[in-house]
């Protein structure tokens, strides 16, 4: 009898090698993290401030896939490094604003090398890293539809 596929066996899972990436990544990022005194959650974080200088709570946790839940202590401790700012909004109080400060600014230029040197580690050629970032882009795509 030939073997029938199993939906509960653990190498039929897309979800698994998913999760294994992830957490591999992030565990490569963290000597070049651990140099800024940053987590991996606050690099995104501040990736997205770098890039956007000023917005609301709500719009952070669209960009990172993040609720509130999380956000609220993770934003706590880059404030309290003094690299973000938070204030209520004066339209509405129920928004919190927060702004990237001239240190977290600052430390954009010390964050410069990380991602060449996550690069230089993964090996990951150009093309297969491209098609990669497109496969998994289309799928946060359809989960974030749901």
């Amino acid at each position: 009898m030939a073997d029938q596929f199993d939906p509960l066996k653990l190498e039929n899972q897309l979800c698994f090698p998913l999760y294994a990436c992830a957490k591999e990544i992030v565990k490569a990022y963290k000597p070049y993290l651990d140099e800024l005194d940053l987590t991996y959650t606050q690099y995104i974080t501040m990736m997205v401030m770098w890039e956007h200088k000023e917005l609301r709570v709500k719009e952070v946790g669209k960009y990172l896939y993040l609720d509130s839940s999380t956000l609220t202590p993770l934003l706590k401790r880059l404030e309290e490094k003094r690299y973000v700012a938070r204030r209520r909004s004066t339209e509405d109080e129920r928004d919190l604003i927060v702004s990237i400060t001239d240190e977290g600014e600052a430390l954009r230029e010390r964050a410069l090398t990380v991602p060449q040197r996550l690069a230089a580690c993964i090996a990951l050629e150009p093309e297969k890293a491209q098609l990669l970032y497109g496969v998994l882009h289309e799928l946060l795509g359809k989960l974030g539809s749901k």
